[in-house]
């Protein structure tokens, strides 16, 4: 075998034993976690505890986060985020690809409602690190994860989100919320427009109407009376 098609196969072997390894995740886009989102809000962790839940059978980790910054959502100073995994007495909990969070460190966190609380939307894909780059200003970056992405239209493995500033990321995210909340508006327009075009349409034919219904009332009795 010669030297090129030797180190072609080495290199195909590392890579499918690395991908058997490796978890596969729906890439979810970014516009789609915006508007699945109840709340998307920067803050610092400052406490945190596991404990075991109602049925003593999973672990739960609940980290409170100071809120600096709601992007979507109500205001609120604190929010404390339900992730299943941790050690209580010596026993370690571990799920793949759910968040892991240290006191201290800054998060912009996707929030969704679960039966036990505010937990992260889409695991690892609705968790961003805040931290400075080299000139002092506040980055945003996709939680690092061991999962391999996957763009499920087109079959294929995505690279993670780029990181941003942290300005940038508010702005886009704040952006996607308002254009969404002009859709709605808009939709809500169009129904009410045509709620009131078959108001208007009744009204001017109430006597057909009127005629309808009773025809509909006389047939049915009818067909009462026949059987």
């Amino acid at each position: 075998m010669t030297r090129p098609r030797l180190l072609l196969t080495l290199s195909l072997t590392l890579f499918v034993s690395a991908a058997a390894h490796a978890t596969l995740v729906r890439a979810i886009p970014f516009d789609q976690k915006v508007q699945n989102a109840a709340a998307i809000v920067m803050g610092k962790c400052v406490a945190q505890e596991s404990r075991w839940d109602d049925a003593h059978r999973w672990i739960l980790t609940y980290s409170t986060f100071e809120v600096q910054m709601t992007m979507k959502g109500f205001p609120t100073r604190t929010i404390t985020v339900v992730t299943p995994g941790g050690t209580v007495d010596g026993l370690h909990q571990e799920t793949v690809g759910v968040p892991k969070f240290r006191e201290g460190d800054e998060h912009v966190l996707f929030i969704r409602n679960s039966k036990v609380g505010p937990t992260v939307l889409d695991f690892e894909q609705g968790d961003y690190h805040v931290m400075r780059d080299e000139r002092g200003d506040r980055v945003v970056r996709p939680a690092v994860t061991s999962s391999v992405l996957i763009d499920m239209q087109r079959g294929a493995a995505v690279a993670p989100e780029a990181q941003r500033s942290l300005d940038e990321f508010e702005t886009t995210v704040r952006e996607i919320v308002r254009t969404r909340e002009i859709q709605k508006m808009e939709l809500l327009k169009e129904r009410t427009r045509q709620e009131a075009s078959i108001g208007a349409v009744l009204a001017r034919n109430r006597v057909l109407v009127i005629f309808a219904l009773l025809g509909a009332l006389l047939a049915t009795w009818q067909l009462v009376k026949r059987s």
